[in-house]
């Protein structure tokens, strides 16, 4: 085994707290969903998740210490996260009409799929969670330190993707409501710009780099 049973039960039940915390990826997954249905819901969970396994193959080729030995690198991946959410809820804010709103532009499922994985990305939270919280379950005693650090990534991946799914299917179906619905159609894209800006800007003001 690359991992010892325990270390694996606590690493389970440690990740499962995590994701039961709606965090920007949830966000993301839930307007997605509910502007555009469940395929776009899905694509963006897949989009989201690559990303968590780019930084799972990053801390296991050594990245992580450059990250957090640097208070620049840090700060760079957190105002670039946070400058791209502020962007999205402008854009939502500018939207021209309120159908525009509930379908922005009606991107196609790869544009979807690749905002997904750049929101994730650029998640201080995720880049703390591979590169902090992930390494503290690996044993150097049983060996394969890269081995058990990809393992326990693409674990995390996959709980997430059950998790995440569970928000794009409860969302999309929500939308097909809330698209019956005309009075939301007024409010849907100031709720929804406003929600990405207030999330850019508290992504930008918390989660300080500390050595």
């Amino acid at each position: 085994m690359l991992i010892s049973s325990e270390k694996l039960s606590l690493f389970v039940l440690a990740s499962v707290g995590i994701l039961l915390i709606p965090g920007p990826n949830v966000i993301y997954i839930v307007t997605r969903s509910i502007a555009q249905g469940r395929a776009a819901g899905i694509a963006s969970v897949l989009g989201i998740n690559l990303a968590t396994l780019t930084y799972t193959v990053a801390a296991a080729l050594g990245l992580a210490a450059i990250l957090l030995a640097s208070a620049p690198a840090f700060n760079v991946v957190k105002w670039a996260g946070a400058a791209y959410l502020v962007y999205m809820g402008i854009r939502a804010f500018l939207s021209k009409g309120a159908l525009e709103a509930i379908q922005p532009r009606k991107d196609g499922l790869f544009r979807v799929f690749a905002e997904g994985y750049v929101v994730n990305l650029l998640n201080p939270k995720m880049a703390f969670f591979i590169f902090a919280f992930l390494p503290q379950f690996v044993d150097p005693s049983y060996g394969q330190v890269v081995l058990q650090i990809l393992a326990l990534g693409g674990l995390f991946a996959l709980l997430a993707i059950f998790s995440d799914g569970s928000y794009a299917l409860l969302a999309s179906s929500l939308g097909r409501w809330l698209q019956r619905n005309p009075h939301y159609f007024k409010r849907q894209r100031y709720v929804t710009g406003s929600i990405y800006i207030v999330l850019g800007v508290t992504s930008a003001f918390t989660g300080s780099h500390h050595k």
